[in-house]
């Protein structure tokens, strides 16, 4: 079979249920579809339809159809060249669960105006950049005694750390790529298990912020920003576009995922849902690897 369709539950419980499987095969052989029986990469919880007749789009519409807002992903894609050599991930409300800068504006004085531009950033209703300097002016003054209190409530989602232990076991080079803060990313690639970490430098005068950044900026589509750093790696490690793949949840990672061989959305905010066709809204991260082809038994825990 030369495409497959893989289903991926919400980890809290095992939704894959035979008659569900069955609705979808059903519903796919009525759409012209030849399907395989059930490749079960995690039993209840994910698993793979091979198929051919249809394409993969289709075959995704009919498959989401079908399961009715159950808390179950799927993606269609072709079956040869899943596993990747390169993952990119962004930072913020993706490999962590919260927005870093969120954290660190607790303690400036314009916290709601800060906030405020880093939702209408990460919607894609202002340009990442200009709304990335007007943030960081207004955290001048900040010292590292109140980045390292906003670093203590971070937290990392789950399956993130099995997610890049399994890829690199493989020989994946992974990339931790943000348009937060290197204070951020280097802790948390550490803490992760990722390869290199890309964001971007506070500049520091006298222990504190001057409200500037050292550059160059890590935007979306520029040189040294996401876009950029994909197609860098890309050829820096002499890969193939095929083997390359990226995740993340904002308006700003679009160009990256949508340059990937294989881009997901990782609880997408409204505009990467209607962009990226790949999509994990339920499962936690390790339903990267799922769509990936591998097994719950390959992964590193």
């Amino acid at each position: 079979m030369d495409i497959v369709l893989t289903l991926v539950s919400a980890p809290d419980k095992a939704r894959l249920e035979p008659s569900l499987l069955g609705g979808i095969t059903a519903a796919l052989s009525r759409a012209g579809a030849k399907v395989a029986a059930p490749d079960w990469l995690d039993p209840g919880f994910a698993c793979d339809l091979g198929f051919t007749g249809l394409a993969p789009v289709s075959a995704q519409n009919i498959a989401l159809a079908m399961l009715g807002g159950d808390a179950v992903d799927c993606y269609a894609q072709a079956s040869a060249g899943r596993k990747k050599q390169l993952l990119l991930c962004d930072m913020d409300a993706t490999i962590v669960t919260a927005e870093t800068l969120d954290d660190l504006s607790v303690f400036a004085t314009n916290k709601a105006e800060i906030d405020a531009l880093t939702q209408k950033s990460v919607k894609g209703e202002i340009n990442f950049s200009e709304s990335l300097v007007a943030r960081v002016a207004l955290l001048a003054g900040l010292t590292e005694t109140e980045f390292a209190a906003a670093y203590d409530k971070v937290e990392v989602s789950p399956g993130a750390e099995i997610l890049i232990r399994t890829l690199r076991r493989d020989g994946c080079y992974t990339a931790l790529v943000s348009g937060g803060f290197r204070y951020f990313t280097r802790r948390v690639a550490s803490r992760v298990g990722f390869d290199i970490d890309i964001s971007n430098d506070f500049e520091f005068e006298d222990g504190k912020t001057t409200g500037r950044l050292i550059p160059p900026i890590v935007d979306p589509d520029g040189e040294f920003g996401k876009l950029g750093r994909l197609r860098h790696l890309t050829r820096e490690l002499n890969l193939a576009p095929g083997q390359t793949a990226a995740i993340g949840d904002g308006s700003n990672d679009i160009p990256m995922l949508s340059a990937a061989s294989l881009g997901c959305g990782y609880r997408g905010k409204a505009k990467v849902k209607a962009t990226i066709g790949c999509q994990l809204n339920y499962a936690d991260l390790t339903g990267l690897l799922f769509y990936m082809g591998y097994r719950r038994a390959e992964f590193v825990q």
